[in-house]
């Protein structure tokens, strides 16, 4: 047997093999472009051993995906390979590319003779192919690392941008409005809608190619869906029927506390391109931001409506308390005075004294109280308080004084409000009284002596019903008697256990003071008012007007 160890031939063929080998591995790591890596692999082991078919798998043995393949129908990028699959499709060979192998080499028959030379310039080829092929998987798997975390900071950056505007502003429009813009830019979307509704607010809506209604008509079929949902996904029938014709890709129900106040609706994307998991996830955030942003906008733009409120209020107030008499008369025999305490910053009780023009009433004293209770009460009062002192002028009796004063507020008050009154005129010079009750609480006389004389009403309300006629009551006042006007919030007045101060306990308070001068039995009711009641917060307005004969 020759012996080829020294045979120039053999040497040339090694060196070239040599030579075609070192020429693959400056091929095979001189790109990191894994699909360029594993063509160049294939033409060279296909050129070499002649075959017509071949595959690379990318993977272990079980999980080994093809990655690259020539001359090949049955098989696709993607899909499983292993032995079975290689000879199943005629590729007579399985090769590991690598140890510990990245990936599996499947050759079909080869159109040439293999040596052990060959055999081992094919196994080294791999060897650095496996190599290469490694470098580029991770220059791959950084690359993408590398694009996700570009795109994150990309969605932090939106999504600081959001907060930054919507921080910048208290009009819940205009949070819309960013949400809407936002949501656009991350998507390149041209069709998209924000919709908000609060009870007490107007309505919220921001829409681009959509007409979707004001979401306060479908905020229950909200409810009950997830943070971020297809219009598929929705079981509401009708719900699903309205955006899918509104052609809306993705929703975003807006919910705060618990409570959906809206949604933000998205159309397709460009290009057919879906909405995956991560789509739905930062659109839920930048969703939750802005619900934030527009709760905050609500409860801001409340917080002014309220400031504003109270200071008409307090204006409202102060006006009221200048329709009520600065000083009540000093008059020879008589001693009155009065005070009036407002359940709430203005109230619907008056009480005043008026001068008379006519012998023997030099003065005509009057208590009211108007149905109700805040403003719309102390409106009315203002024009019982109008209306009196516009009649009084006139030389009209009590009674026609009541009955003009009765027309004139039912012409002017809608039917269910009301103002009961009591209206007592004083002949200092003989303490004779006549007196009008319209609808209002018994007149109390109190004598020094211990009798109490209760006065009745003798007319309806004022503004109940046109033509009512009014009666004259007639009472003395004696020195030392005391007569006391007041509405019913003295005698309604509740503790907590709901039993109320009644009419016995403000007989005994004006008994208990009767000596002291008027001011000094106004002020000593109310106190024991406050004491019965311990501290439980007025409910209705309290008015008291006391009369007392001094000689």
């Amino acid at each position: 047997m020759p012996d080829v160890s020294h045979d120039p031939s053999t040497s040339l063929t090694r060196v070239a093999r040599l030579g075609a080998l070192l020429e693959s591995a400056q091929l095979l790591h001189a790109s990191l472009d894994l699909d360029t890596l594993l063509a160049h692999l294939v033409r060279t082991v296909m050129g070499r051993h002649l075959v017509a078919r071949a595959v690379v798998a990318i993977g272990d043995g079980e999980t080994a995906r093809v990655a690259a393949l020539r001359g090949l129908r049955s098989l696709a990028v993607g899909d499983p390979f292993d032995a079975s699959v290689a000879e199943s499709v005629g590729l007579t060979r399985v090769l590991p590319i690598g140890t510990p192998p990245v990936g599996l080499l499947g050759l079909g028959p080869a159109g040439r003779s293999v040596d052990a030379d060959e055999e081992a310039f094919l196994l080294g080829l791999l060897g650095i192919a496996a190599s290469g092929i490694a470098n580029a998987r991770a220059h791959e798997e950084t690359r993408r690392l590398n694009t996700d975390l570009d795109r994150k900071n990309q969605e932090l950056a939106s999504l600081v941008e959001l907060v930054r505007a919507l921080a910048r502003t208290t009009d819940p429009d205009e949070v819309a409005r960013v949400l809407g813009l936002t949501l656009a830019g991350q998507w390149a979307l041209s069709r998209y809608a924000v919709l908000a509704a609060r009870p007490g607010q107007p309505p919220v809506a921001r829409q681009k190619g959509m007409t979707l209604p004001p979401c306060d008509r479908y905020l229950e079929a909200l409810a009950r869906l997830p943070d971020a949902c297809t219009p598929e996904e929705i079981e509401d029938t009708a719900l699903r029927d309205l955006l899918a014709d509104q052609r809306v890709a993705l929703l975003f129900p807006l919910r705060v506390g618990g409570q959906t106040v809206g949604l933000a609706a998205l159309g397709p994307r460009p290009s057919g391109l879906g909405y995956g998991p991560h789509d739905r996830e930062i659109g839920a955030g930048m969703a939750a931001q802005a619900v934030v942003a527009l709760e905050n906008c609500w409860n801001f733009r409340e917080t002014l409506e309220k400031q504003q409120m109270e200071k008409e209020l307090a204006l409202a107030a102060g006006i009221q308390r200048g329709l009520l008499p600065a000083a009540l008369p000093h008059v020879e025999g008589l001693d009155v005075a009065g005070a009036s305490r407002p359940a709430r910053v203005v109230g619907g009780d008056y009480y005043d004294a008026l001068l008379v023009e006519r012998a023997n009433a030099p003065y005509l004293l009057c208590v009211a109280d108007v149905a109700g209770k805040g403003i719309a009460a102390s409106l009315l009062m203002s024009g019982m308080h109008a209306t009196l002192r516009a009649l009084i002028g006139h030389d009209l009796s009590l009674a026609a004084l009541a009955a003009q004063t009765n027309e004139l507020l039912f012409a002017a008050t809608p039917g269910n409000k009301y103002v009961t009154a009591v209206l007592l005129q004083v002949d200092a010079s003989s303490g004779q009284c006549r007196y009008v009750s319209a609808g209002h609480n018994d007149l109390l006389v109190v004598r020094p002596g211990g009798d109490v004389e209760w006065c009745p009403a003798t007319g309806l309300a004022f503004g109940m019903f046109p033509g009512a006629a009014y009666g004259e009551g007639e009472l003395t006042l004696a020195a030392g008697d005391i007569s006391v006007l007041y509405s019913d919030g003295v005698t309604e007045a509740q503790r907590t256990d709901g039993a109320e101060f009644g009419a016995t306990r403000l007989v005994d308070a004006v008994h208990s003071a009767a000596s002291q001068p008027a001011e000094a039995i106004v002020a000593h009711v109310l106190r024991e008012i406050d004491r019965f009641t311990r501290g439980v917060p007025q409910y209705d307005d309290i008015t008291i007007v006391v009369v007392k004969r001094t000689a």
